[in-house]
């Protein structure tokens, strides 16, 4: 993801959710619906994540320190979890209490016209937010299908942005169905049942980003893909064989690379330098990302126990 896509994506959101926000407030205190109060909280929670997103952004740019030699690079994935925590509490959980409580004490909403109305505009806004982010995840999606690129996607942002607007505009299909059905049936009972659907929905988005920001946070190694590609290119020059690799992402632009390569036996010492300076050439080439690259030269003992004669 380039800095700049992924910046103006989160910005993108954050100020359609800012005013967004505010409408469906305003909804709420004219309509008194509970699924305008739900969603007016959910783009609330929105607006404040994409800041936390920003905040993660700026904070990651920090220089190494002797407490922290890899950087700062994983508060990105911090904040994103952080964000994925308030989207449940706030948006959720609240979103819930909200429907349940109008589910058992119904009151008749007042000039539901009003808020259909709100409803509509914050679909077109949201829609201009969600259109944004499709457009900056598209080049790095490539073939996958939308489901695989949230989960293997190393830069939060995106995914957790695709996310909160694909909740919101569905969010936002509840709400409309909720007010629209009260209205038609005379029974505010259906607003209730649209703001705990609400819920719900933020739920289960909350819980899988948490799934898979937590795993970020841990420490996640290449891709599949990546790593085909990093052995391919150490296996070139003097490399004979990559004997084990281990790699983890210390941010969503730093792909730490440690392996253990066999090279051409007998090699003076010089050229030994030489081979590894190539083989981290040929990977940080094929793989931008792959900025600390450690590699130790050894044996190839498999290819020497095979040629020892059998007694």
């Amino acid at each position: 993801m380039s800095a700049e896509g992924g910046a103006r994506a989160i910005i993108a959101a954050l100020l359609a959710n800012a005013g967004i926000a505010a409408a469906k407030f305003v909804g709420f205190l004219v309509t008194g619906a509970s699924s305008l109060l739900a969603e007016a909280v959910h783009s609330l929670a929105d607006t404040a994540n994409q800041a936390l997103l920003l905040l993660g952004r700026r904070t990651s740019r920090r220089r190494a320190t002797p407490e922290h030699p890899f950087g700062y690079g994983r508060d990105r994935y911090f904040y994103s979890f952080v964000v994925a925590l308030l989207l449940f509490t706030l948006g959720s959980v609240f979103a819930v209490y909200e429907g349940i409580e109008k589910i058992t004490h119904p009151h008749p909403l007042t000039t539901p016209v009003v808020g259909v109305a709100i409803l509509l505009v914050a679909t077109i806004l949201e829609g201009f937010s969600f259109r944004t982010a499709v457009r900056e995840s598209a080049p790095l999606k490539g073939s996958a299908s939308w489901l695989r690129f949230l989960r293997q996607a190393r830069a939060p942002e995106l995914p957790v942005v695709l996310l909160e607007d694909t909740g919101a505009l569905v969010g936002l299909l509840f709400a409309l169905l909720g007010v629209v059905l009260s209205l038609v049936t005379g029974d505010p009972l259906w607003d209730g049942v649209g703001t705990v659907a609400i819920g719900a929905l933020l739920g289960a988005i909350a819980l899988f980003l948490i799934v898979e920001m937590k795993s970020l946070l841990i420490g996640e190694g290449a891709t599949p893909e990546e790593l085909h590609t990093i052995v391919t290119a150490l296996e070139a020059g003097r490399v004979e064989r990559v004997i084990h690799i281990r790699t983890q992402y210390l941010g969503p632009d730093e792909l730490l690379v440690a392996a253990k390569i066999a090279l051409v036996s007998e090699l003076p010492l010089a050229e030994v330098a030489q081979a590894i300076d190539d083989a981290e050439l040929r990977v940080r080439g094929k793989v931008p990302a792959a900025r600390l690259i450690y590699l130790e030269p050894d044996l190839d003992r498999s290819t020497a126990e095979r040629s020892v004669p059998a007694d």
